[in-house]
């Protein structure tokens, strides 16, 4: 059972290290153009009723948007993660947050940027879910 692992965590920030700590410091002043757009959405109605937090400390990473209250993860993507490599160390990334009981919903740059309409839609719905 999970509960019994020593590496189930359930603190809000999942046993991060306080490397982890001063790199989401750096992250949270220089946020890509699609993490600020999403960020302005989910501060608002009707999100901001889960406090969503930006660059949080979860593990050994360091997630885009987190609410505690939800136990889910917004994650928005850049380019370099479409090589092949990156696609694998998101997936292991992914594992180890579901591990944590946490659901992650992954969006690209573009996505966020182009169509903010349907990638608000699919995380209400995965709120209502």
């Amino acid at each position: 059972m999970k509960k019994d692992n020593p590496y189930h965590d359930n603190s809000m920030w999942k046993g991060a290290q306080s490397e982890i700590f001063k790199r989401e410091e750096n992250l949270r002043n220089y946020p890509t153009e699609a993490e600020k757009l999403l960020w302005e959405k989910l501060i608002c109605d009707p999100f901001k009723t889960y406090h969503f937090r930006r660059q949080h400390p979860i593990h050994h990473f360091i997630a885009d948007f987190y609410s505690h209250q939800l136990k889910l993860v917004i994650e928005v993507d850049g380019e370099y993660h479409e090589s092949s490599e990156q696609k694998i160390k998101d997936q292991t990334r992914t594992e180890l947050i579901q591990f944590q009981d946490i659901n992650v919903i992954r969006f690209t740059n573009q996505q966020v940027i182009q169509n903010m309409e349907k990638v608000l839609k699919i995380i209400s719905e995965k709120i209502n879910s």
